[in-house]
């Protein structure tokens, strides 16, 4: 074969930066394939190489046979003796083929096998080189909008040299727009390979959405970040509009608010500009849930945090009337970003909404406690008696009558008959209370006694007559009685 595919070879491996075999591999797929279209196989094809690549050649394989059935695997043993005096029925012969032998439509199969193979070659090459680039900034130029209706519309192409990204419309801000040869810096979020004809064959495609881009740009912009020295916590994004920042220090002598915002703000202002304006809040992070939900709802001053819900992970912070709309943000913006950040559900009252809140969680909770309260209330003199006549509750009282139970025993005695100011009216007034309030309970200790003296009986063991313990001689026969406890084991 001519030298010129050799050179051939040699431009591809160095003008296209494709490795060396990989292009032989290519020029080998492009010769079997129009070896197979002429002969209808490519198994017995043999593509070699010179050690110097001047040279490449196409043999094909055929066995040595007394009676070919199939001239493309088999030779006759005549024809082979033509090739070689030394040729025996089974040897097996490389014939060396001429490519100029084939016709046109077998030399354009090969071409388009090379273009397909060189494509391939190519989007592998990119694919290893750009595969790690997932999460890496990039910056290139805007080069069209895809107009069309369907679900690629809004999607921007962006010219990054060797390889060409697509800006999703879901991952551009709200607030940007975009001209003809625009720079744009985007975050990759994903490479794979394009079938697009004429082009590169690989696609990243790009946000500048994404969370992690702003972490990137500040690593970028505030040097404590990139080294770690200053760790970003977490990121939470409503593109376009607000953007919140939890940080946290290494070390005891970093701020890491500080840092990050910069002297007069000036390290915040360059990612804020990057963002086209949109607003940023960093604050500190801490790993107590009440000051970190403080924090989140910056730029609000919060007067407390109240955990409502550990469990359920549900808090209250308590504002000043004047903080109240900068805590909620507009449409809810600032607390729902706050939610998202801290992982609480967090619920934003004012001071005095605090406050009826905290009446009506009190008497809710004494509700409760007095529903399920297994305890009843002791009321033990007249005075505790609900609705009762206080200037009667006085007069008894100088009658030294302040019980319940002295006031009962007085009216079994007819004592209160006798006592100027009360009348029989007032008196039933005083039972009525005590029958609908008061509820006696006997002292089950004093009933169990009661009931085992009752049930107890002794009787005399010489002529068992009835004895009772207080005795020391039977009544009946006069025999001495001593009565002892048993000791139980």
């Amino acid at each position: 074969m001519s030298s010129q595919m050799a050179e051939a070879i040699r431009q591809l491996i160095q003008e296209k930066g494709l490795p060396e075999k990989a292009v032989l591999t290519m020029i080998e797929d492009t010769l079997k394939a129009a070896y197979k279209r002429k002969f209808g196989t490519c198994e017995n094809a043999v593509v070699e190489f010179a050690e110097d690549l001047s040279e490449v050649y196409l043999y094909s394989k055929k066995i040595v046979v007394d009676g070919a059935y199939d001239l493309t695997t088999e030779i006759e043993l005549e024809d082979a003796k033509k090739l070689g005096e030394d040729f025996e029925v089974g040897d097996e012969i490389a014939i060396q083929i001429d490519p100029k032998d084939f016709d046109r439509s077998i030399i354009q199969t090969g071409k388009q096998t090379a273009r397909q193979s060189l494509s391939e070659i190519q989007k592998d090459r990119l694919y290893a080189e750009f595969k790690d680039k997932v999460g890496d900034l990039v910056v290139g130029y805007y080069q069209r909008e895809d107009m069309r209706e369907g679900k690629n519309k809004g999607t921007i192409y962006v010219d990054l040299g060797k390889v060409e990204g697509i800006l999703p419309k879901r991952n551009q801000s709200p607030r940007e727009s975009y001209e003809k040869n625009s720079r744009i810096r985007a975050l990759v979020t994903e490479v794979k390979k394009s079938n697009s004809r004429g082009g590169p064959g690989l696609q990243l495609v790009l946000s500048r959405t994404d969370p992690d881009f702003v972490r990137k740009i500040m690593e970028q912009e505030i040097p404590e970040t990139y080294d770690k020295t200053v760790e970003i916590y977490k990121i939470v994004r409503e593109p376009g509009y607000r953007t919140k920042v939890a940080v946290y220090s290494h070390r005891e002598d970093v701020d890491p608010v500080g840092a990050c915002v910069g002297l007069k703000g000036v390290r915040i202002q360059s990612v804020i500009k990057e963002l086209e304006g949109e607003k940023i809040d960093v604050l500190k992070y801490e790993p107590d849930p009440v000051e970190f939900i403080k924090n989140a709802l910056s730029p609000a001053e919060v007067s407390g945090v109240i955990i409502l819900d550990e469990d359920k992970r549900q808090a209250l912070a308590v504002v000043p009337e004047s903080q109240f709309s900068l805590a909620i943000g507009k449409q809810g913006l600032n607390v729902r970003l706050a939610n998202r950040l801290v992982d609480w559900n967090i619920d934003v009252k004012t001071e005095d909404q605090y406050e009826e809140f905290d009446q009506l969680v009190v008497q809710s909770r004494k509700a409760a406690e007095d529903l399920f309260s297994d305890e009843i209330p002791t009321v033990n003199t007249l005075a505790e008696l609900p609705g009762i006549n206080q200037d009667v509750v006085a007069i008894l009282k100088e009658n030294n009558i302040e019980d319940i139970e002295q006031f009962l025993v007085a009216c079994e005695n007819g004592v209160l008959e006798g006592i100027e100011g009360v009348s029989a009216e007032d008196v039933s007034a005083v039972e009525a209370l005590i029958n609908d309030v008061v509820e006696f309970v006997e002292d089950e200790l004093d009933v169990q006694d009661q009931e085992s003296m009752e049930e107890e009986e002794y009787f005399c063991p010489e002529c068992n007559a009835r004895i009772t313990t207080d005795m020391t001689a039977c009544p009946n026969c006069g025999i001495g009685l001593s009565f002892e406890e048993e000791d139980e084991e």
